[in-house]
């Protein structure tokens, strides 16, 4: 579906519904033959239009990442990987978004985790329902990259895939009328 934005505003802001959104990931671990799973329980974000101009943001507390296994969370947490003490966040920031099909963003942005930043390039799909965006993005990501632990004996697998399901609302303090 086509997203059909309001042309009597100069700007529209939808914020992220933390409640009826997710950001999960999976990476292969166990030299590839397994798979472990997680998820961000701690996260926001935003959708901006102003005209022509897109943008995504997406904040996440490093510290929430929950994959079921209480001694797996807190290394994820260590300087091995996320350096929660000195990184407490992972930072999403668009960068070029255009409508490459109805209902298909293609969105390039800056990815920052663990201190480094990294280029990074994926699809999304974007509907509205109501006054409501739904907005789901799938991507992958090498955690090399951004100097996260390397295991001697290969363990835990590049890449690893990251998995967005947002549902944002409006906000009215950030949608400007048009002057005449």
């Amino acid at each position: 579906m086509t997203m059909q934005i309001d042309t009597t505003r100069t700007a529209t802001r939808w914020e992220l519904d933390p409640a009826q959104s997710a950001v999960d990931f999976e990476a292969r671990h166990g030299w590839g033959l397994l798979r472990a799973r997680g998820r961000f329980s701690r996260f926001a974000g935003s959708y901006t239009v102003d005209g022509d101009d897109r943008a995504i943001e997406l904040t996440i507390d490093a510290a929430s990442v929950d994959t079921g296994n209480p001694k797996r969370d807190h290394h994820l947490r260590t300087a091995d990987y996320f350096a929660v003490d000195v990184h407490p966040q992972v930072r999403f920031t668009s960068t070029d978004i255009t409508e490459s099909a109805p209902g298909v963003l293609h969105v390039a942005g800056r990815l920052e985790a663990a201190g480094t930043s990294v280029r990074l390039a994926f699809a999304a799909s974007i509907r509205q329902v109501g006054d409501a965006l739904e907005i789901e993005a799938t991507t992958t990501v090498d955690h090399h990259l951004f100097g996260m632990a390397r295991s001697p004996l290969g363990i835990l697998r590049p890449p690893i895939a990251l998995h967005v399901r947002a549902e944002l609302h409006p906000t009215s303090d950030t949608t400007t009328e048009e002057q005449s």
